[in-house]
């Protein structure tokens, strides 16, 4: 493949990634008013937080090539990092949805 072809390829899965990070955002800000409050209500205003932050960080992503490479490799480890939260506050949020819905 051509290095040219990469760049392309690369762009378009960037801008891919940014409308579906928006419409995400969309969904997460339009169901906040039927999340009820307590623990759902936290995890999902923390949730709502961290989509926020993700969408930052993708429009951000066209413009990585043009970052130092020590930058963008923290950039990549704090995007895990809160990648890796994401997931934990998931869980534990359907975790108490599941426990809730038992009792």
């Amino acid at each position: 493949m051509d290095f040219g072809d990469f760049n392309v390829i690369t762009t378009v899965l960037d801008f891919a990634a940014i409308i579906f990070m928006f419409y995400c955002l969309y969904l997460v800000l339009s169901l906040k008013s039927s999340i009820p409050g307590g623990t759902v209500g936290k995890h999902w205003n923390f949730l709502s937080m961290l989509v926020a932050l993700f969408t930052i960080g993708f429009l951000a992503t066209p413009f990585f090539d043009q970052l130092p490479q020590n930058i963008l490799r923290l950039l990549v480890a704090i995007i895990f990092l809160l990648g890796a939260v994401y997931v934990s506050v998931t869980i534990r949020m359907i975790y108490n949805i599941i426990r809730e819905l038992i009792e």
